[in-house]
């Protein structure tokens, strides 16, 4: 796993019992993004699929939306005090053409790996025109196949199983089928892995998709699935009245509290032929 985990000594206290053991943990370090050279965002997380978390958060600030909005994305020299590179500085650099990056947009400070949308500079700032709609997108799921993909989201979060301490995004088809999974301390490094892996293939937009986060459904989480075209968030825990809100505003089917076979469908309910539900 490399970097992904780290071991550290824990003493461990299990019905009375005393023991020193080691223990594998969730490695967390910071990583700077870099647009053509310049400085744009440090942010905390778990090292590994750096590329996609890179794209992916360029097209959540709707920098990028096409694989050909690329030429390169690469790893900088890092600053270890032998000289090696670290690994955590990484610099894309945009096609002609493509506009740079709004300043208003720019987070020039260290962000936690849980940090949202914090830093920003207004709410106007993050409602980034996105370019497709997902109001019209025909997806359909049955409740059925839904009420089972946290499961196969847990059972193929491979680095959680070892260290308990990662959120995971996964890319479902309609019939429930994986399609992509990435996992990271923060669980909007792991929406921003899960989309920059489907620019870099040509997959964009993800239309009939569904997102399925294993924590809860921020603002700006909503905001990520509709600049990728993704019509279906679902997620294990709350959303916030905000991402409530955005879903509504662009015609996002939002789940909240998806655990066995419950559910609180907040927005988009005819997506899952919920439309004729008596008040």
């Amino acid at each position: 796993m490399g970097r992904v985990t780290a071991r550290r000594a824990v003493v461990r206290v299990r019905d009375g019992q005393v023991t020193r053991r080691p223990d594998n943990l969730a490695a967390e370090e910071p990583m700077e993004i870099r647009v053509d050279g310049k400085p744009l965002t440090v942010t905390m997380r778990t090292p590994g699929d750096d590329f996609d978390l890179a794209v992916g958060f360029l097209v959540g600030e709707g920098v990028v939306h096409a694989v050909d909005h690329l030429v390169t994305a690469r790893y900088c020299a890092g600053t270890a005090e032998d000289g090696t590179n670290t690994y955590n500085v990484v610099d894309v650099r945009l096609a002609d053409g493509v506009p740079p990056v709004d300043p208003a947009l720019a987070r020039n400070f260290s962000t936690t790996s849980a940090c949202g949308v914090c830093g920003k500079a207004s709410l106007d700032a993050v409602r980034t025109v996105s370019t497709w709609s997902v109001a019209d997108d025909p997806l359909r799921v049955t409740p059925d196949v839904l009420a089972e993909l946290p499961q196969r989201l847990r059972e193929s979060q491979r680095v959680f199983d070892r260290t308990g301490g990662l959120h995971a995004a996964g890319l479902f088809s309609p019939a429930g089928e994986l399609l992509v999974l990435r996992e990271d301390v923060g669980r909007h490094n792991a929406v921003d892995k899960v989309v920059g892996h489907a620019l870099r293939e040509g997959m964009l937009p993800l239309r009939e998709t569904v997102l399925v986060v294993s924590g809860r459904a921020s603002f700006e989480l909503v905001q990520k699935a509709v600049l990728a075209g993704i019509p279906m968030l679902a997620a294990v825990s709350a959303p916030s009245s905000l991402a409530v809100d955005l879903a509504e505003e662009h015609g996002l089917t939002l789940v909240g509290f998806l655990r066995g076979t419950s559910m609180n469908v907040y927005t988009g309910a005819h997506r899952l032929g919920l439309e004729d539900v008596p008040s």
